[in-house]
């Protein structure tokens, strides 16, 4: 059995706290409260929903609610808006896996309909886990109305961001070497690679293989060299250049070899016997080389310009005879500033397709470029002897993954092209998402031109406050100062498609919203005209009528206004007419057929546009019906018994709609149908969800026998006939221009960065519905990512912002550190190497958790080991400490002088002034790091003053408390509160528990609705001073227990070499039991005197005796305000030693009375002395 979670004292409170928050709308009122400062905007990334919340979300969950909190008590509303991201592979891995497929070929044969609307299923499955984490932690957030990158709002403000790039003249279509995943067939950002830290060490096969120069007697290095006697250019020798490469699947794409001029090389004579070989390789790798060769001998050197043009003859020869541009340029030696002699042989074997430098090499010098491997990962059919082979699967298993080197190296061996093998360990880009090592592949794609941008980019991010500062000069300025253009466009499915539209003849075509989408898209030339019935018995007698031969027939007046409406459509040429298969509605369409001249046999009747089925409500009292509807709730989706909902409703008009338009071209066509068909007919038209359908609902305002003309087209829709800017509804979308040339989409989708990088505006569907979104909410005040988003989010938002609003999107940026394992390792659900988020909520409470993160250096963005022991230590420092002080104010509480301003200059007492002094400095340090968005900093002083507070301020004042001392009463419950509110946004739960414990009429009612503290009190000598009087009593404390004797038993006389008053020597007297404190400045250090007389000894009895009842008080049960009968059985001596100290007995350990005599019960022992006491309320 599992063992059951028992909640702490802490969760248990907290919990009660959530219901108290949520009773009161506490979060709402946070937001709606007077802001004086206005509003803070506040963005949050949109987190996956596809996996449960771990420490990492939990994490900047925290510190999003921290500030939040904070800028609310500081005078401003700050709305806070949850957000989810629902594109991309992360889903699409999810569906495959699903589905038991994998591979673009096996989803286009699920169907991309399908597989999309799978992956919408799946893309909010622990939605309610989230809630729930989210809810538990304690931070406010508008959950339910959360924003999703996969709404149309939401792609529609992409769109529209994409289309000001376009004008911007910022996008491009290109071809260029991009790191590409062969399982997924799609381009992976090398920003998502580095963010998942997505590189690996493996280890791989390099391979050093000869390129035979071609000898002709133009072009033969050797050809006259003086070291030769013959002349022929045919009998030379074999030169090969020798290059190295650690991608040896790449060869057969090989179409140039790359050399640098200003390099030195050398011609190598191998002497191996039978062969005549010679080799050219840079000279300064001569010495690295050398012993690969056998007895080498070098017999010339070059220039490395003077190889520039040579040629040679490819390693593979499967396109040999193939067409291609540029062809008089393939197989030639080509000078390249990138090789340098720092490593292999300074000759670089070059396949365009296949790499970033090799492919502008190619583009600088027109030299082809051959892909002889296909896009999932395979050598193309070309590659007759490999065709069809992966060249590089994901496998731990190093034969599977080296199969195709091998493969290769085994054809060079053959061939004569082999010279050497070297296994090496290298860094290598995987997959971030299904693990597969990635190829860098030349493909077309679309990009954004960062380099037209990129000193804006710079100059913008100036603007931006970063945590930790380093970040914002170093990781971020890199990113964007070595950022290349971006590539936007994926090859996949699930994810905001590229509204781009080509001909046949390449011409472009963007859309930038839907309604520009209305205005290009292919229409059929159909004009319709939408007629209700004529006036029948069922409207006179006011019944649901949709049984189709019920004999409602028109009445006269009925008859005479489809007269008169026919005549109006006679000049609109009719060419067709459909009509609900009813009484009234054939009636109607035989009277506008007779007046029109049009064949009533060629009217068409169509279930799909009949009447609305009221199903039990049929031949009752319409308003019966409607009263119906408004009793049991009016709803989108409410639907009459044995009837339909309006969506039904709407989902049959769509679906003849469009059946129709697709079947009937250039059409002047009749629908003649019920006021239904009316009042969906704006559904239909925009494709309506349900929601904004209901939003936009009118009753019929069409009276009976009139008509409306309605102009239909085409827009993408999934099965219920709703818009959907998704593949592959959107791919059936024609578009055409103003010549009527056809355009069709073209298969890419955004990259999601794009959508994420979208979302300060994508979230409120600007421009469209909120124009005036940039005056109110840009740019955001704050936000806070783990320290990975840096080169993703934090980067492309940043790129957005500027390139369509010229500002930097974000005014402060926080970035956390990663939450690793107790033993540095990264957590792993598989291996149990971290508790459980819960069971640590359970244990000791959200508020130890919160602040332990914060407090941490991952505020400061350095990884962090996660210690269950520091969340401990939170606990019982921070929270039970706090509980602990404000439980004892409750004890002595007098609410009567609560109200009461503190007076700081008649108050004389020190400790008051110490623990106010120190809350200003609490206060003023707090406010200061939050300032500066430094959650570490703020949280540091904490600790420290509630040690202060509980352990040295509270046991000074207890007595003092105890007796009623309204200064100390006043202080106390002034410290707590001010503590409580400075203290909220890391810990809500105790701060508001505390708050409520405390709070008065005219308080506010929740700490969360207070304004930040601006106390201030400066008493740096009182402060000084007690930290001198804390010293001094330590070193008292360390002398009593060198000497082995215990605190309560009191001393004569302590020598200290300083100067106190009177109100600090009676707090070390206290602190230390000495009856004297002498103060004498010619001492060099402390001296305690230990001459114990017999009156200090029986103190010194009495007051273990004291310890001893106090205890049993404890152990009783007993509150500090029960009072008691002491029943005590013991000698004479031992009662001596009590009656000595009655009165104060009495009073310190809460007795009526102490009654002597036998009795039975506790024994307690000091030294020799004896008691039996029993303890009666």
């Amino acid at each position: 059995m599992e063992e059951k979670n028992t909640k702490s004292q802490n969760a248990e409170r907290e919990e009660k706290i959530l219901s108290f928050w949520k009773e009161n709308d506490t979060f709402k009122k946070s937001i709606e409260k007077e802001a004086p400062k206005g509003k803070y905007v506040f963005y949050d990334g949109p987190p996956f929903a596809t996996g449960l919340p771990h420490y990492g979300h939990i994490l900047g969950s925290t510190a999003k609610d921290v500030v939040g909190r904070y800028q609310t008590m500081r005078g401003y509303s700050v709305p806070r808006r949850w957000g989810w991201d629902c594109h991309g592979l992360p889903i699409e891995n999810i569906v495959e896996k699903d589905l038991g497929i994998s591979g673009k070929k096996a989803i286009e044969e699920y169907g991309i309909e399908k597989f999309s609307e799978h992956a919408r299923s799946k893309v909010l499955t622990y939605v309610s886990e989230w809630k729930k984490t989210v809810d538990r932690m304690g931070r406010w957030v508008d959950f339910d109305n959360s924003y999703k990158t996969m709404d149309n709002s939401f792609i529609e403000s992409v769109w529209w961001a994409l289309g000001e790039l376009n004008n911007k003249g910022l996008l491009y279509e290109g071809v260029r070497v991009l790191a590409y995943c062969s399982r997924c067939e799609t381009p992976i950002a090398n920003s998502e690679i580095a963010m998942d830290n997505s590189y690996k060490d493996i280890n791989d096969i390099s391979v050093y293989v000869k390129f035979r120069l071609t000898p002709t007697q133009k072009m033969h290095p050797l050809f006259n060299a003086s070291t030769l006697t013959r002349s022929d250019a045919f009998s030379a020798p074999e030169i090969f250049l020798l290059a190295w490469t650690t991608t040896p699947w790449t060869l057969p794409g090989n179409t140039a070899i790359a050399i640098n001029k200003d390099l030195q090389y050398v011609y190598v004579k191998n002497n191996v016997p039978d062969k005549d070989e010679t080799f050219i390789i840079a000279k300064d790798l001569f010495e690295n080389l050398k012993t690969k060769f056998t007895d080498p001998e070098i017999i010339k050197e070059v220039s490395g310009n003077e190889l520039v043009g040579l040629s040679y003859e490819p390693v593979f020869d499967y396109y040999k005879n193939a067409d291609m541009p540029n062809k008089e340029n393939i197989w030639k030696v080509w000078h390249a500033d990138f090789i340098t002699a720092d490593a292999g042989t300074g000759i670089a074997h070059e396949a365009p397709a296949f790499g970033e430098d090799d492919m502008n090499l190619a583009k600088e010098n027109n030299i082809p470029f051959i892909r002889h491997v296909e896009p999932n990962g395979v050598f193309s059919a070309e590659v007759t002897d490999f065709a069809g082979q992966y060249v590089k699967p994901k496998s731990e298993d190093e034969k599977i993954r080296f199969q195709a080197d091998i493969n290769i190296i085994k054809y060079l061996q053959e061939s004569g092209a082999y010279f050497d093998k070297e296994k090496i360990k290298h860094s290598y880009p995987h997959c971030y998402r299904c693990d597969t090592p990635l190829l860098y592949y030349a493909l077309p794609s679309w990009f954004v031109n960062i380099q037209k941008v990129k000193a804006d980019l710079l100059e913008k991010a100036e603007s931006m406050n970063w945590v930790p500062a380093h970040l914002k000069d170093g990781r971020f300025h890199h990113t964007m100062e070595n950022a290349p253009d971006w590539t936007i466009s994926r090859n996949r499915y699930w994810a905001s498609p590229l509204p781009i539209w080509k001909s046949e003849s390449g011409q472009m075509m963007f859309t930038s919203s839907v309604d520009d989408l209305k205005s290009k898209v292919k229409k059929s030339g159909n004009k319709y005209f939408v007629m209700r019935h004529g006036e029948s018995t069922h409207n006179t007698d006011g019944v649901c009528s949709s049984v189709a031969d019920y004999p409602h027939h028109l009445t006269e007046k009925g008859k005479e206004v489809v007269s008169e409406n026919a005549s109006i459509l006679k000049s609109e040429n009719i060419s067709m007419i459909y009509c609900s298969p009813f009484i009234r509605t054939k009636e109607t369409a035989e009277i506008v057929a007779d007046l029109i001249g049009f064949d009533k046999s060629k009217i068409i009747y169509d279930d799909r546009i009949t009447e609305y089925k009221f199903g039990d409500f049929n031949a009752k009292l319409f308003s019966d019906y409607l009263k119906w509807r408004k009793e049991i709730g009016d709803t989108v989706d409410l639907c009459p018994p044995n009837g339909e909902s309006v969506v039904d409703a709407r989902r049959r008009f769509s679906s003849f709609y469009y059946d129709i338009d697709n079947i009937h071209k250039n059409e002047n066509i009749l629908v003649i149908t019920h006021g239904i068909g009316l009042e969906t007919l704006d559904a239909v038209k925009n494709v309506y969800n349900d929601e904004v359908m209901w939003k936009n609902w009118k009753m019929n305002s069409v009276l009976p026998g009139h008509f409306v003309k309605f102009d239909f087209y085409p827009l993408p829709h999934n099965a219920n006939y709703e818009l959907d800017l998704h593949r592959p509804y959107i791919d059936s979308i024609v578009l055409v221009d103003e010549n009527g040339t056809e355009y069709k989409r073209i298969p890419e989708v955004i990259d999601c960065w794009f959508e994420s990088g979208s979302m300060p505006f994508a979230q409120d569907h600007y421009p469209f519905e909120n124009p005036e979104w940039k005056q109110n909410n840009f740019p955001g005040g704050f936000v806070a990512e783990y320290i990975a988003q840096t080169r993703t989010w934090f980067y492309y938002t940043h790129a957005i912002s500027t390139m369509l609003f010229g500002e930097a999107p974000f005014k402060n940026v926080v970035t956390t550190g990663t939450v690793l394992a107790e033993d540095g390792s990264k957590m792993s659900k598989s291996k149990n190497n971290y508790p459980d988020p819960w069971i640590l909520f359970d244990k000791y409470g959200v508020d130890a958790l919160r602040f332990y993160l914060m407090s941490s250096t991952l505020m400061k963005g350095e990884d962090v080991n996660f210690s269950e022991k520091g969340v401990q230590d939170i606990a019982s420092k921070i929270v039970s400490r706090l509980e602990n002080v404000a439980t004892f104010y409750e004890l002595y509480r007098d609410v009567s002088i609560e109200n009461g301003e503190l007076d700081l200059e008649k108050n004389t007492n020190v400790l008051d002034q110490w623990i106010l002094a120190r809350l200003s400095s609490l206060v003023s340090e707090v406010t200061v790091s939050m300032d500066a968005y430094d959650m570490a900093g703020a949280t540091r002083p904490f600790e420290l003053f509630i040690e202060d507070l509980s352990t040295w301020y509270l046991r000074r004042s207890r007595d003092r408390l105890k007796d009623g001392d309204v200064n100390a009463k006043k202080t106390l419950y002034y410290v707590l509160k001010t503590t409580v509110s400075v203290l909220a946004p890391f810990a809500p739960f105790i701060s508001e528990s505390v708050w409520q414990k405390l709070k008065n009429e005219n308080d506010a009612e929740s700490v969360h609705l207070c304004d930040w503290p601006a106390f201030s009190y400066e008493n740096s000598d009182v402060v000084g001073m007690m930290q001198q009087v804390r010293d001094v009593v330590t070193l008292g404390l360390q002398s009593r227990q060198k000497a082995g004797v215990p605190v309560r038993q009191p001393l004569g006389k302590f020598s200290i070499p300083m100067e106190f008053t009177s109100l600090y020597t009676e707090i070390i007297e206290d602190e230390l039991n000495v009856k004297e404190i002498v103060c004498d400045t010619t001492l060099s250090d402390v001296f305690m005197s230990f001459d114990i007389t017999s009156e200090l000894k029986k103190e010194g009895q009495y007051r273990e005796f004291v310890r001893a009842v106090q205890d049993l008080r404890k152990k009783t049960g007993l509150m500090p305000a029960d009072v008691v009968t002491l029943y005590v059985q013991c000698g004479e001596i031992e009662k001596d030693i009590v009656n000595t100290f009655l009165p104060e007995f009495q009073k310190t350990t809460g007795l009526r009375e102490v009654v002597w005599g036998d009795t039975s019960g506790d024994e307690i022992k000091i030294g020799d002395l004896v008691f039996v006491v029993k303890i009666e309320k």
